[in-house]
């Protein structure tokens, strides 16, 4: 470790990271002052960044409690990055979740938060090859995959350019889990304050996490095989919101990344929570 503690040996302390940005965005402690400078420049370009941040969050809580009330007790949260207040576990208070992560400061503070919970682990690695995901013995030993999991992908799939296939790897999960599992994304886009958000992609080109904006209609490609709960692919505070704090006045806040909700069809599916264009 370096004299910061929280920061693994080998880190570039010169290159700002975007977990560690987004951790400085939701007001934590686990950012550098590079990651501060990207997330200042990001402040810029979408003075509301800050406020997106929280409703992600915010959504985050309200889609892992929906899969609770569902009767899922165990996720795998991919892309999780650092683990601040109100995770899933903290929400899912009796859940097995297995947290994974590329980035290595992500991955080594989840493991200190994570050193006294037993139902609870972290594992580096990379999202996109879901082989190596889920033979992980981790993953393996902690989540039964003959029964339901929710597979959150929160702000981490617009990091998957195309050209690896970020629809192939989603289905690729989805062929692993059981029926009644759920799929949980939210995903940046463009559609909405598109200068800005160009404007926020060119302040990150210094990191090793480029991003890949999509349509409201990509990301419903996501859910492929899955049935969509209502209201469908929306923006991610429009997402059954339940206070003021879900949702901001400013409605382009609110559509600066789709969500989305999809329950993977048993044999006697259920059409009553079903959304309207759910794929199949």
């Amino acid at each position: 470790m370096t004299d910061l503690g929280w920061v693994p040996d080998g880190i570039d302390t010169n290159v700002p990271n975007v977990a560690r940005t987004y951790d400085y965005l939701l007001g934590g402690a686990h950012n550098l002052a590079v990651d501060r400078e990207l997330g200042d420049r990001v402040l810029d370009a979408l003075p509301g960044a800050r406020r997106m941040a929280r409703i992600n969050r915010s959504f985050l809580r309200r889609a892992v409690t929906h899969l609770v009330a569902s009767g899922v007790d165990q996720f795998l949260d991919l892309g999780s990055g650092i683990p601040t207040a109100g995770n899933v576990h903290e929400v899912a208070t009796r859940a097995r979740v297995a947290y994974v992560d590329s980035e290595p400061v992500a991955v080594a503070h989840a493991r200190l938060l994570l050193a006294d919970v037993d139902r609870a682990t972290a594992v580096q690695a990379d999202l996109r090859d879901p082989d190596d995901v889920l033979s992980r013995p981790e993953v393996a030993d902690l989540l039964d995959f003959d029964r339901p999991i929710g597979l959150l992908l929160l702000l981490a799939l617009h990091f998957v350019p195309d050209s690896d296939d970020p629809w192939g790897v989603v289905a690729r999960y989805r062929d692993r889990l059981a029926p009644g599992s759920h799929l949980v994304v939210t995903h940046a886009t463009a559609d909405r304050r598109t200068r800005a958000m160009r404007d926020v992609a060119d302040s990150t080109a210094r990191t090793r996490e480029r991003l890949h904006y999509r349509t409201r209609a990509e990301v419903t490609r996501l859910f492929a095989g899955f049935d969509l709960l209502e209201p469908g692919v929306t923006g991610f505070a429009l997402w059954r919101p339940e206070g003021a704090g879900d949702i901001s006045a400013d409605a382009d806040d609110n559509a600066v990344a789709y969500a989305g909700v999809g329950v993977k069809p048993t044999a006697h599916p259920t059409p009553d929570h079903r959304a309207r264009g759910t794929l199949t």
